[in-house]
C-alpha cells in the first residue's frame, strides 16, 4: 500500500474515539483521558524518535522528508485534537474533530496540490463542501459552514515559520472550533432571518 494511503488510514483512525462518544459506549470524559493518554505516548514517541533512540521502520513509511527532524504531523494531530477536547464542549469538539479526522485525509487522497505550497481551487472547494456536509449534523448551518471555512483555510496552505512547517493538523481542530462556537454567537447576537 502507498505510503501517503497508510498516513490518511492512520489520520482517520482518530474517528474511534468521537465515534465511541456519540454511540454512547464511552463518556466525554473517558475522549479527555483518552486524548490526554495518546498524547504522551505521542510525546514519548516523537522524544525517542526525535532522539535516534526509537528506528521503527513505520516511521521512516509514515512520517513525511520535512517532519524526519521536526516534531511529526501525528503529534500535532494530538496536541491539536487533545486542546479541543479538553477546552471545548462535545457538541462543538466533536464536529471540529471529524473535519481533521475525515474531511483532511479525503482531501488528501484527491490531491494536496503536491509540497508545501497553497492547494488548488478545486481542492479548497471539495475541502470546504465535505466539512460543511461533516458539521451540519451537528450543528446549525451557519456555525457549520464557518467552522468548514476556518477548516478549509487551515488546510490551504502549510506555513513555514524559522524552518518549521505548521502542519494542518495542529490548526484545523482549534480554528473550526473557535469559528463554530464566533458562528453560534453570531446566530445568537443577529436577527432570525428564518434560517
Amino acid at each position: 500500500m502507498h505510503p501517503e494511503i497508510q498516513r490518511r488510514l492512520v489520520h482517520a483512525s482518530g474517528v474511534v474515539i468521537p465515534f465511541s462518544y456519540l454511540g454512547g459506549l464511552i463518556t466525554w470524559e473517558h475522549v479527555q483521558v483518552l486524548f490526554v493518554l495518546c498524547t504522551l505516548c505521542a510525546f514519548v514517541l516523537e522524544g525517542l524518535r526525535l532522539s535516534g533512540l526509537l528506528q521503527w521502520q513505520i516511521f521512516d513509511t509514515l512520517t513525511r522528508a520535512y517532519e524526519r527532524d521536526h516534531v511529526a504531523a501525528y503529534a500535532l494531530y494530538m496536541i491539536g485534537t487533545t486542546v479541543v477536547v479538553l477546552t471545548i464542549r462535545p457538541e462543538v469538539a466533536i464536529p471540529a474533530l471529524l473535519l481533521l479526522m475525515i474531511a483532511d485525509p479525503v482531501i488528501g487522497v484527491l490531491g494536496s496540490g503536491g509540497g508545501l505550497t497553497m492547494k488548488p481551487f478545486r481542492v479548497l472547494a471539495t475541502m470546504f463542501v465535505i466539512c460543511t456536509l461533516i458539521a451540519l449534523p451537528f450543528v446549525h448551518p451557519v456555525p457549520a459552514i464557518c467552522g468548514a471555512f476556518a477548516a478549509t483555510v487551515a488546510d490551504g496552505a502549510k506555513p513555514v515559520i524559522a524552518g518549521y512547517v505548521i502542519d494542518d493538523n495542529l490548526t484545523i481542530p482549534p480554528a473550526a472550533a473557535v469559528s463554530i462556537i464566533a458562528g453560534q454567537q453570531l446566530l445568537e447576537t443577529v436577527p432570525s432571518v428564518g434560517l
